[in-house]
């Protein structure tokens, strides 16, 4: 491959991630904003009905993100000070942070090197009396292995929330995930495949816990403010319970719609990005690209390179000649509890596959309208730029022998 000029300032030229929109997004967001109702309304509810199509799960809630997503399931579920969640650390803090919010105890497990998803093995391991619920994330989209997830789950009778914020159009064993745990959360931030700003989904085929979600993102109403605006008589609302204001508006949900009419599109040529990025960069024996699982469908919402030479010096070093040269990357993926807001987290045995892969992981940019030529600067760039590293860390150790 090869790649044109690129400038070298330090805004990049090549964004790690970009949303996709057209046309069709601005004629949906104007007839929401025409029509008066931009707050949860009619918009919400078909957004609703054709996500849970898609995942094939029997509901949907929407609401304002991923993360209130995860907490307020595990709230409706009566999670709370005294109860344990099995969770990995390898993942974006909120999957942590959720469960602190309902009062729960995080305990933190490994992860498997390969799909950096959580080991089922380690979850086994780290069970106590206290504890109540599996949340598995499935990173940057890689779906987890649910089936063994919820076998143990059930063996065990604990509850499993599944943190699918990155996986919408990922398949696992042919179907698309969102329907195998008992519920499951998406993200629709620009950084994801489905982008709609800010909003999130809970997808379960628990019909009696998607009520209670109902009522609790819209402060505990009775009756929401669609049904009331329908009816053919008056209704005054009742609060059984307090609830929250986790709604998601109609002018996010026109957008996620729009959006997820094209998520076949957008996951086709996402793939065929990574496929080029396998063609590229495959003969470097010092870099690990991803491998799925045979059972599974990528939606490379992130695509995650390990550098097998190193650790996270060499990383780093990657990184900041990415950034001279216009290219935006991120660190792979984090590990909760070295942050110092988890200091004393409780861990469930050892997580050094965890910290290897924080030290040793980058994103390289993917998005649906990344052009070949683009892709190709990023190839060349990021050749240059490990190159670069690996002299600088064999120089480094020669000085240390002298």
């Amino acid at each position: 491959m090869t790649g044109g000029k690129r400038p070298t300032g330090h805004q990049p030229s090549v964004p790690v991630a970009l949303p996709s929109f057209d046309d069709a997004e601005v004629r949906l967001v104007a007839e929401v904003i025409r029509s008066g109702w931009v707050t949860q309304g009619p918009k919400v509810a078909a957004f609703e009905t054709q996500f849970a199509d898609y995942v094939g799960a029997k509901e949907a809630v929407a609401v304002t993100s991923a993360t209130t997503a995860l907490f307020l399931v595990l709230h409706a579920r009566g999670i709370g000070p005294g109860d344990e969640v099995i969770v990995p650390s390898l993942s974006y803090i909120a999957t942590a942070n959720a469960v602190v919010h309902v009062g729960a105890t995080p305990v933190f497990v490994d992860v498997d090197p390969a799909t950096f998803n959580i080991d089922p093995e380690r979850i086994e391991e780290a069970i106590t009396p206290r504890t109540k619920a599996i949340l598995p994330v499935d990173q940057l989209g890689m779906p987890a292995d649910m089936d063994r997830i919820v076998e143990i789950a059930k063996r065990r009778g604990l509850f499993v929330l599944e943190d699918a914020a990155c996986a919408a159009g990922s398949r696992y064993k042919g179907e698309p995930v969102g329907a195998r745990a008992d519920a499951a959360c998406f993200s629709f931030h620009p950084r994801k495949v489905i982008v709609t700003g800010e909003g999130g989904m809970i997808t379960t085929n628990d019909e009696e816990l998607a009520n209670k979600l109902r009522l609790l993102r819209h402060q505990g109403m009775s009756v929401s403010d669609l049904e009331r605006h329908k009816a053919d008589r008056m209704i005054t609302e009742e609060y059984p319970v307090i609830g929250y204001n986790f709604r998601l508006s109609d002018v996010h949900a026109a957008i996620g719609i729009v959006q997820l009419g094209k998520l076949e599109e957008f996951l086709a040529k996402r793939r065929a990005i990574a496929a080029r990025y396998e063609a590229a960069l495959g003969d470097l024996e010092t870099v690990e690209l991803p491998q799925p699982p045979p059972e599974v469908d990528h939606n490379y919402q992130s695509y995650i390179v390990r550098l097998r030479a190193g650790g996270r010096d060499e990383r780093d070093a990657v990184l900041e000649e990415l950034r001279r040269h216009g290219v935006s990357s991120r660190r792979g993926l984090m590990a909760i509890h070295r942050e110092s807001c988890y200091r004393d987290a409780r861990l469930g045995g050892s997580l050094e596959n965890t910290e290897a892969a924080t030290d040793q992981t980058l994103l390289l940019p993917i998005y649906a309208d990344l052009t070949p030529e683009d892709q190709d600067y990023v190839v060349q760039r990021f050749r240059s730029a490990l190159d670069a590293a690996l002299v600088q860390r064999d120089a480094n150790s020669r000085r240390a022998i002298d």
